[in-house]
């Protein structure tokens, strides 16, 4: 236990006594006197349907809906009733590190039926607002739960500028502070310590998930990561190439019918590549389309590409690279143009992707986007803001008896599934060859960004990393759904990677049980 910890403990404990040893009342708890922390609510909630809190998050809350998707994700099927909530406490706090800090964070603790169990949950993009659907699902499956807003409010990146501490709590010191205190209410609440804690993010919860366990590997003893925006900088690195020369070339952009023309041509070319035809690619890296078949032989119309367009298109699927050859990151696979936001009629990059150098890079309102320069850019944000990009060395996690669950879906547009790969691999190069005893990693076939899409997207992770982490039940593979409406119309095994889904030859090819999990 270090120097600070002890001190917190000895805050905590004499604050128990006072009123009495074991579970401190939730009211009770705004006498915590705890360093860089304040209290801004402390109340009991009666049980009920969920109903975001007002604050930071509540209309990140309001757009994803009450519903939340399975192992924690925001969101849900359409028409699906609210959740009903257990009673429970609510804290939410605003947190100090730095000088120039302000984190709101909220701590939600059953008030009965407590699971021992605390789990964290992430954000996406910008963060700018706590979770709370995701708090929500893993307040009613029975766990302590927390998120918060990185230090700042809303997804505009320009809460950067003049602010280096802010960024800093973005990259990674906001979710480690909310751990920390996180942990030290519950041991005062409970009278005891969460027995296990666990991460569950997706997207920059991803990323949010891998930096704890590489610089914070005592924060959580196991980490669910869902397409993680791991390396920032050339994410948006590769978005501001494709973003820059599709404006200075406005032949690119494609209509929704010409997208639908051009995923019509992978699938007819690549979909029984796995033996099924379901318009699901189990290896989208094996399917070798030209855009250029497509390219119109008359007249421009919604079934053919003019020339502008096939480069377009080849531009989406192409890794950036430096002049020098040196890989940047990878493009987006074929079966995801469905959902390709990429060739859209724009005028400017979005804020999304411009705040990695506009902000964090160059700390320039007026940055000029028009002068992007590839090389350049990529570099000078490695130099400056390098620090959001998450580690490969994950020894001490693995050392204190970590897990990690990587997923990401071969559709996903958003961030490439090859980054989520080479990661892996990246893991593996650091630390040895065989690593499957406390990382594994699942690709979807047909998953958009963290959800939806044609694939099974809908599995509980929740479950699969528990009875993984402590019954020591390896997941060798993960059932999951696709849901219509309120119905399961098709089941498929997750493989751990390399492995993929085979199919044996016999049964419906909507039945996880005819299919088995082989290296290609």
């Amino acid at each position: 236990m270090n120097y600070r910890s002890m001190i917190r403990f000895a805050i905590l404990f004499s604050g128990a006594l006072s009123v009495g040893f074991g579970q401190t009342p939730c009211e009770n708890l705004k006498s915590l006197s705890l360093p860089n922390v304040t209290f801004t609510t402390v109340e009991s909630v009666a049980a009920g349907p969920f109903r975001p809190p007002t604050g930071p998050g509540a209309a990140q809350a309001a757009a994803a809906g009450a519903p939340v998707g399975r192992g924690g994700a925001p969101g849900g099927r359409g028409g699906a009733p609210a959740l009903m909530l257990p009673a429970y406490c609510r804290l939410a706090m605003v947190l100090t590190p730095s000088a120039d800090s302000h984190i709101e964070m909220e701590l939600w603790l059953p008030a009965a039926d407590w699971n021992g169990r605390f789990q964290a949950v992430g954000n996406g993009g910008w963060a700018g607002s706590i979770t709370f659907p995701a708090m929500a699902q893993a307040l009613r499956e029975g766990y302590a739960t927390a998120s918060n807003d990185t230090g700042h409010t809303g997804q505009d990146p320009a809460f950067g500028l003049g602010h280096q501490e802010k960024l800093v709590d973005f990259a990674y010191r906001a979710n480690h502070e909310m751990t920390v205190e996180s942990k030290a209410i519950i041991n005062a609440f409970y009278g005891k310590a969460s027995k296990l804690n666990y991460w569950n993010g997706c997207s920059t919860g991803g990323r949010q998930g891998l930096m704890e366990a590489q610089k914070f590997p005592a924060d959580f003893d196991a980490v669910i990561a869902g397409a993680p925006a791991n390396w920032q900088t050339h994410l948006h690195a590769w978005d501001m190439n494709v973003a820059t020369t599709a404006i200075r070339n406005p032949g690119m952009f494609m209509t929704r019918g010409k997208l639908e023309t051009l995923n019509k041509a992978v699938l007819a070319q690549c979909d029984m590549l796995d033996g099924v035809k379901d318009g699901l690619l189990n290896d989208p890296r094996k399917c070798k389309f030209d855009p250029a078949v497509l390219l119109c032989k008359g007249a421009d119309s919604d079934s053919c590409l003019t020339t502008d367009q096939v480069e377009g298109a080849k531009l989406v699927y192409a890794a950036a690279k430096k002049k020098d050859g040196t890989f940047i990151f990878p493009g987006k696979e074929p079966g995801s143009e469905l959902v390709w936001t990429q060739l859209n009629p724009v005028k400017a990059p979005i804020s999304l992707i411009l705040g990695t150098f506009q902000v964090a890079t160059y700390q320039d309102a007026n940055w000029d986007w028009h002068n992007y320069d590839l090389d350049r850019d990529v570099t000078a944000a490695d130099e400056k803001f390098g620090y959001v990009n998450a580690p490969y060395d994950l020894s001490a996690f693995k050392a204190r008896g970590g897990k990690l669950l990587l997923y990401h879906g071969w559709n996903d547009t958003a961030i490439s599934p090859e980054n989520t790969i080479n990661y892996y691999q990246n893991v593996l190069q650091k630390m040895g060859p065989k690593q499957d005893s406390w990382m594994r990693l699942y690709m979807v076939p047909g998953m958009n960004h963290c959800q939806g899409g044609v694939g099974t997207d809908q599995f509980n992770k929740m479950a699969v990393v528990e009875r993984w982490r402590e019954a020591g039940t390896a997941p060798e593979q993960i059932v999951a759904e696709h849901v219509t409406g309120n119905n399961v119309d098709m089941t498929r095994p997750l493989c751990p990677y390399p492995q993929v889904a085979t199919y044996k030859g016999v049964g419906s090819t909507n039945d996880a049980a005819s299919f088995t999990c082989k290296v290609p």
